[in-house]
């Protein structure tokens, strides 16, 4: 119950960041604040584009018949939200964390796999959302608009420097544009009140009904979301005693239920938007998020219904991609404890998902998109067992959780849940490939889907059973580093020739101090520097101009200092590219060390000024020794 913190750490840039304990003595509403906050992030993922092509779908065919689905879905979503913040809190763990202690490598491989096809499919929904919003917005192209997705990468890597806190507020800036936008749709739409009434009645007209309440399901209870609330709770620092982690928990289960619920009444509102917009004018057939847009304002009678629409679309696309970059790191991290530069993160998922939009569009154009948005939820749902049963078996664990295990008829709801989800997904895939087996051909593919099922249904009763035979033993597999040895090997080196790159700028005099530093009169010490000038670039080596000549003779100046002083001295001149010279010359005359300056450049700067130190250590297989001028 008292995870061990310096081990492997969930979002360890973010881990604890935010100290409550420092808040013990305040009062309850200033103690409660310092908590709130994670769940909207979450919640964001159950308001993404993808809820909308569902919700359109849902309420223009069948008009208010799916409410209820939406309604089971939100109080599934609570359920399994606080079971995912209970891990958290209690353990310390992230839901892949924990996976990677309980189940064998090979599994957990597949978990992350699975994991990371969930992610993609979220994040597609959120490029389709985005680009469609920016398309009615300002009539700029579907391929353009897609491609413009790729730019709101630096939007996070901002939000993720400037703190959780920072992010968190942009998070619920945008959750209040999405529903004030609703909020205006809904007034225009005036729907009878009595007829919402009854979509609370639970019921399923035909099969379609079916496969669009799963794609709601999926686009409402998404998996990434339960590996993203274990972690970001984690960003709380908290008192390790019994009284502050129930406080905690109390804390973020009101948090998570205020979060849903305006999720909720979003896509509640899309839903009856839809329903009494398109359902009650006989527009069955509006699936799709252009449509919507061209026909709310004809049948509002306002222009402000299409633009507020577009609006909070793109609010929606924009606020959910935070949270499908930061449920890519966790999962990484936890399964792989493989960690990378969060923008190549970021490019990675964002390219995934902009590839096959590319494709859709350029095949088909602009109508095939809405199906691919219900099937990337369709495909969310697929992943929901294997996210959720582990979860469920990992708070039920007395011997981790302790007290704070949950109680028998919580195990009973929860285990419901499990079972209604995996029912509906396996119904749902039955239903979809019945109609291609009754065909006589494609015997090959036939077989390929049922080894497919079939490997899949296995997966899913080993993670169900094995819990329940091989209980978790320690957690070890979360440390990062090996286990620490009795002693330590020392092998002090020697460096016979030390390169020096230096500027000829008053920063000189502290490189060959630290140079010197390791090598003593004993070492050689090879003196670096780049002639820049225009020549330089021209005529490389040939160049003789007054710069070429004014650098030489600083070269000699220098060596002759250090010979005065007792120390072996070469020089080596290098033109035009610096960091390739360096890297040249600090080669041809075998140095086995190199001392270089970094300036504190960032941004901007190091687009203008040049990163010199990253091109010369990656391809120098020499100690490089970076000193802060």
């Amino acid at each position: 119950m008292n995870p061990d913190h310096k081990s492997h750490r969930s979002l360890s840039e973010v881990h604890e960041s935010i100290d409550t304990t420092r808040l013990k003595h305040k009062s309850g509403w200033r103690k409660a604040m310092a908590f709130l906050g994670p769940a909207y992030l979450v919640g964001v993922g159950y308001m993404d584009p993808g809820n909308w092509a569902t919700d359109l779908a849902g309420g223009s065919k069948f008009g208010y018949t799916l409410i209820w689905v939406l309604l089971m879905s939100n109080l599934m979503a609570l359920l399994l939200q606080s079971l995912s913040a209970r891990l958290g809190i209690v353990r310390g763990r992230d839901l892949a964390q924990a996976n990677r202690e309980s189940y064998p490598r090979y599994i957990n491989f597949i978990l992350y796999i699975l994991a990371e096809i969930a992610i993609a499919a979220t994040d597609l929904a959120e490029v389709l959302g985005m680009a469609i919003g920016l398309n009615l917005l300002t009539g700029i192209s579907l391929m353009w608009a897609v491609g413009i997705t790729v730019f709101d990468t630096f939007i996070l890597l901002f939000l993720q420097r400037m703190g959780m806190r920072v992010m968190e507020a942009f998070i619920i800036a945008l959750i209040a544009i999405i529903g004030i936008s609703f909020l205006i749709e809904i007034w225009l739409a005036r729907p009878d009140i009595t007829e919402v009434a009854t979509g609370f009645i639970p019921r399923l007209p035909n099969n379609e009904a079916l496969y669009i309440a799963i794609g709601i399901i999926g686009a409402t209870v998404m998996p990434h979301n339960l590996y993203l609330h274990s972690s970001l709770v984690q960003t709380r620092k908290i008192q390790r005693d019994d009284k502050s982690i129930r406080y905690a928990l109390k804390i973020n289960t009101i948090d998570s239920t205020i979060a849903l619920n305006l999720a909720f009444l979003v896509n509640a509102a899309i839903l009856i938007l839809a329903a009494a917009t398109f359902f009650k004018t006989g527009r069955n057939d509006v699936a799709r998020l252009e449509e919507a847009h061209q026909l709310l304002s004809p049948l509002l009678g306002s222009n402000i219904a299409s633009t507020a629409f577009a609006i909070a679309l793109i609010a929606a696309g924009q606020s959910s991609t935070v949270t499908g970059t930061l449920a890519g790191q966790i999962v990484m991290e936890g399964y792989l404890r493989l960690r990378i530069n969060p923008l190549l993160r970021r490019l990675i998922t964002r390219l995934i998902a902009i590839v096959p939009a590319l494709i859709v569009i350029g095949i088909y154009g602009n109508e095939e998109l809405d199906e691919l948005l219900i099937l990337s939820q369709v495909i969310l749902s697929l992943q929901l067992g294997f996210a959720v049963i582990p979860l469920i078996h990992f708070v039920s664990d007395k011997k981790t959780m302790g007290k704070f295990a949950i109680k028998p008829i919580t195990q009973i709801l929860s285990w419901g849940v499990a079972a209604i989800l995996v029912y509906l997904n396996i119904k749902m895939v039955i239903d979809e490939v019945y109609g291609f087996f009754e065909e006589g051909n494609n015997v090959f593919w036939k077989m390929s889907l049922v080894a497919l099922g079939i490997f899949f249904l296995v997966l899913l009763l080993y993670i169900t059973l094995r819990p329940l035979f091989s209980k978790i033993t320690k957690p070890a597999s979360l440390t990062v580093h090996p286990d620490m040895t009795e002693s330590i090997d020392l092998k002090v080196p020697q460096f016979s020739k030390i390169a020096i790159a230096l500027d000829f700028s008053k920063n000189d005099s502290k490189l060959i101090s630290y140079a010197i530093a390791q090598g003593g009169t004993k070492a050689t010490y090879l003196l670096i520097h780049v002639v820049e000038s225009v020549s330089a670039r021209l005529l490389g080596r040939h160049s003789d101009d007054h710069e070429t000549k004014e650098d030489e003779k600083r070269l000699s100046a220098y060596k002759e200092l250090l010979s005065a002083k007792g120390y072996r001295a070469e020089t080596g001149l290098g033109f035009y590219r610096r960091a390739g010279e360096i890297v040249r010359i600090t080669k041809e005359q075998e140095a086995d060390l190199l001392v270089i300056g970094a300036h504190g450049h960032a941004g901007i700067q190091d687009f203008i000024h040049g990163q010199t130190i990253d091109t010369v250590r990656h391809n120098l297989k020499i100690p490089v020794l970076v000193v802060n001028v």
